[in-house]
């Protein structure tokens, strides 16, 4: 598996298929193998990079507290490293509130930004899920972090239909979590919790693709719409009838999305004002 050496940390990456890159910052539980089943289609007309953030997959391990100001700085290292002068950079949930730190930052780097169910302030309801995330951690218990999370994550109506996949992934989460995981994602969890870029968001001029899901209890629509509002010309789409993890219930909405996003862009060759009208 590749690996680049960051600021003194192996960051963990894997690559698919030719063309302008395509970076894939996950959502605070997910790893790189979170993204298998669509790394033919995202793939198709771009080089696809999935990237692991330190305390996620198999990166190292963050040695201590930190906030996301940290990825944003390893990510532009890793760019470097990797000769990305340019990049379509698209993050979930935690992956969209570090791609928009580093829009913030580094916008002339991007072709496109890319956001799902995401947001850009942690209020006081995100601060409790949070502290209430991050004590079920530290109890190192597969099953109570199991159930302290994943009724957040999905819909309703899928979490009843998937109910014994569901289960699999308790058990699995029994299984495979180790301390030292639950330990990064309680540092991962904590560096969001001082996150406020909402006025800063008008700074964003790169064309942007903001998506939402109907039923994200977590980040809800209207979390999505505060974000497209204060970024000019941006898109905005709704997946119906799915929750938080908006990719795994409805993928084909999902990765059609996206790739009619890029595909536009790509293809019609437009500059970044035209892009977005």
């Amino acid at each position: 598996m590749p690996f680049v050496e960051v600021k003194g940390k192996r960051m963990h990456y894997e690559s698919f298929g030719e063309g302008e890159p395509l970076i894939v910052l996950n959502g605070i539980m997910m790893s790189t193998a979170s993204w298998y089943a669509f790394k033919d289609v995202l793939s198709v007309n771009n080089k696809l990079v999935l990237v692991d953030l330190v305390d996620q997959g198999r990166s190292d391990k963050a040695d201590g507290p930190y906030d996301q100001d940290m990825h944003v700085d390893m990510l532009k290292e890793l760019f470097d490293k990797l000769g990305f002068e340019k990049v379509h950079l698209m993050g979930v949930s935690y992956g969209g509130e570090v791609a928009m730190k580093f829009a913030l930052k580094h916008q002339n780097m991007l072709h496109t930004l890319l956001l799902a169910d995401t947001t850009a302030c942690t209020n006081e309801l995100m601060h409790d899920i949070e502290g209430l995330w991050d004590y079920c951690a530290a109890q190192h218990d597969g099953r109570i972090f199991f159930k302290a999370t994943m009724p957040y994550i999905y819909s309703t109506e899928f979490y009843v239909k998937n109910i014994d996949w569901l289960k699999n992934r308790e058990d699995l989460f029994c299984k495979t979590l180790t301390p030292e995981w639950y330990e990064g994602f309680r540092r991962a969890n904590r560096s969001a919790s001082k996150l406020n870029i909402v006025d800063e968001l008008h700074n964003i001029k790169v064309p942007t693709l903001i998506i939402g899901a109907e039923f994200d209890t977590i980040t809800p629509v209207r979390y999505q719409e505060e974000i497209a509002k204060r970024i000019e010309n941006s898109k905005f789409a709704i997946i119906k009838e799915a929750g938080h993890a908006s990719m795994y219930e409805k993928p084909y909405e999902f990765a059609s999305i996206i790739l009619g996003y890029i595909s536009i862009y790509n293809l019609a060759g437009f500059t970044s004002q035209m892009a977005v009208q």
